[in-house]
């Protein structure tokens, strides 16, 4: 799956440390290649969401550089950031929906970025674009949902609408934090088949976020541990035993959170 020449997501002497002096993430190198399913798996407190954050800039770095297909979003601004974060597409465990507008509207929100912003204020999108929204709701089994509010949908409904809307974005990579924290374990299996499918079918790159050990063995390809803002381990799903996992969370003592983050 290794890119023809640099990888998608590049993460070079990555820290982080926050206003209060704690350590978020601590001299991070990283790089993911085109297409790859990764897994990053931690404690709650770990790491792991401001490892994500800070790919696609929603929180800046203190020191190092992230390269998104050959172009630095940390040293980027205005037009050039847009740019590069519309090729981010973002799925949060909270599903970040706006509640009281139609699923259409909604996952159209993904084309926001192709467009001025005076024309997504005024709702005035293509009929080619609300074809891909309707197209993108057919893939995720909610096509009798397009006119349905938002908060009308139960979570795991919401969370498609979530995978929906990325995929009219139609991003290089996707970010999932969390996507299945709030779900149960038949619907959260369901979203994991989306995020995959748009992996395998799309060739988008995948980085989630995963409480559950279960679903991260099922589903990553690659997976990451991270523990006190580095990263302690870094292997093929295939080659990573239940011991790893294991260390990744005790880290030697201790037990495995029930709540992540």
């Amino acid at each position: 799956m290794a890119a023809t020449n640099q990888p998608m997501i590049q993460l070079k002497n990555v820290s982080k440390i926050y206003d209060n002096g704690t350590v978020g993430l601590k001299d991070i190198n990283l790089n993911i290649d085109k297409g790859e399913f990764v897994v990053v798996v931690g404690l709650s407190g770990a790491g792991k969401s401001t490892l994500l954050r800070s790919i696609n800039r929603l929180q800046d770095v203190s020191e190092g550089d992230i390269i998104i297909d050959g172009k630095s979003i940390t040293s980027a601004k205005g037009k050039d950031l847009r740019e590069i974060r519309r090729d981010i597409g973002m799925i949060f465990q909270s599903f970040n929906l706006v509640k009281r507008s139609s699923v259409l509207r909604n996952v159209l929100t993904g084309r926001v970025g192709y467009y001025p912003t005076w024309k997504t204020t005024f709702n005035l999108f293509t009929k080619e674009d609300k074809q891909k929204a309707y197209e993108a709701l057919q893939r995720v089994d909610l096509a009798d949902k397009v006119y349905t509010r938002a908060d009308q949908l139960s979570g795991g409904q919401q969370q498609r609408v979530a995978i929906a809307r990325v995929l009219t974005q139609n991003p290089k990579i996707i970010l999932a934090d969390e996507p299945t924290a709030s779900l149960d374990p038949q619907t959260s299996r369901r979203v994991m088949h989306d995020l995959k499918m748009l992996n395998e079918e799309y060739g988008m790159t995948v980085v989630a976020n995963l409480h559950s050990v279960e679903l991260a063995k099922e589903f990553g390809d690659r997976v990451i541990g991270v523990r006190a803002g580095q990263i302690v381990y870094d292997g093929k799903m295939s080659e990573t035993s239940q011991a790893v996992f294991d260390d990744i969370y005790n880290g030697g003592n201790g037990k495995k959170g029930e709540e992540d983050a």
